[in-house]
């Protein structure tokens, strides 16, 4: 079998809630597959029931060729798990958490003693490996569940928003080596709502809201409709009156979105006319600062497809929102 995971029909609920409603998806051996969306779409419910910590309702899971349906944690040790909050102990040292998470998955104590060195240099965490994990910065702790999550080398990996609520340079390291262990081989299951980061890192992409996935594709054919758009975003020194209706119907070949209170967003299918833009913009009040030409990119294609604004997913991002 050339898939590592196959769903079917899988269905959760809470209460009356539907938290997940018929998902069904493969990845293949090798892949790293995104889960998108935004916050309470269903996707910490599903990496829950895809790692055993919730039983479904109804439908089918397989791991590894392994059916988890009846038995949740059968492919328990073909998967390493990073949940989207650090499951480590803030008492141990960074050594000591990661040779107790070796010691779990069998690893006898001189090689679960070897990879806790070898994942703590390759993490850069060395000079930190014994300090207590409690004391340690967000960016670190979430590079040490990750060392812990692959401390037994797993064929499977899940990681549940890796990169939320950490410092720009903390998740650029993370992403780098979650870049890293794909080229390695391994198969990644990553739930994210930054749009970029499913844009940066994964082969394909499922689109899911509401517990339902709404379009899965790789990233290249998600783009393929927005690749001829032109798009223009302008922003302004102050905020912008409210221009909807004037400048729809002065310019009617353009359509008009407003990310921010000091920002104009322009697409169409010809060629944009800056020039003319800008002075309707300032014969109406506004103080234009700068004007630029963007690259359509997957969120173009995520609120297409979704209808969810830009703005939604900007909210969670700013809220650190686990995706539940």
């Amino acid at each position: 079998m050339n898939d590592a995971i196959v769903v079917d029909e899988l269905t959760k609920h809470f209460g009356t809630v539907e938290a997940v409603s018929d998902l069904s998806f493969r990845v293949a051996r090798g892949e790293l597959f995104g889960f998108l969306g935004p916050n309470g779409a269903g996707k910490t419910t599903t990496i829950n029931m895809l790692t055993g910590l919730a039983r479904p309702d109804a439908g089918s899971i397989h791991i590894g060729g392994i059916d988890c349906s009846a038995a949740p944690r059968a492919a328990q040790g073909l998967i390493g798990v990073v949940p989207d909050e650090s499951n480590l102990y803030a008492e141990l040292t960074g050594f000591e958490n990661l040779c107790f998470c070796a010691a779990l998955h069998g690893l006898d104590k001189s090689e679960r003693q070897f990879r806790a060195h070898q994942l703590l240099d390759a993490f850069g965490l060395s000079d930190a490996a014994d300090r207590k994990f409690g004391g340690y910065s967000k960016g670190m702790k979430r590079k040490l569940t990750i060392a812990a999550g692959i401390i037994h080398n797993p064929e499977i990996l899940f990681l549940d928003e890796p990169t939320t609520g950490i410092d720009v340079a903390s998740a650029r390291q993370l992403r780098q080596l979650i870049a890293d262990l794909h080229q390695a081989g391994t198969t990644i299951f990553l739930t994210t709502h930054y749009i970029e980061e499913a844009e940066r890192l994964c082969d394909r992409i499922a689109f899911i809201v509401g517990g339902r996935i709404v379009r899965i594709d790789t990233v290249e054919e998600l783009l393929q409709p927005v690749k001829e758009q032109h798009v223009l975003q302008i922003a302004c020194a102050h905020p912008l009156p409210d221009l909807r209706e004037e400048l729809a119907a002065a310019f009617t070949e353009f359509s008009f979105t407003f990310p921010g209170r000091e920002l104009v967003r322009v697409e169409g299918d010809a060629a944009l006319r800056v020039g003319p833009l800008l002075r309707f913009l300032e014969e109406h009040g506004a103080e234009v600062a700068e004007a630029k030409r963007m690259r359509p990119s997957l969120e173009d294609v995520f609120v297409r497809i979704t209808g969810i604004e830009t703005g939604v997913m900007g909210k969670e991002k700013e809220r650190g929102g686990n995706g539940r």
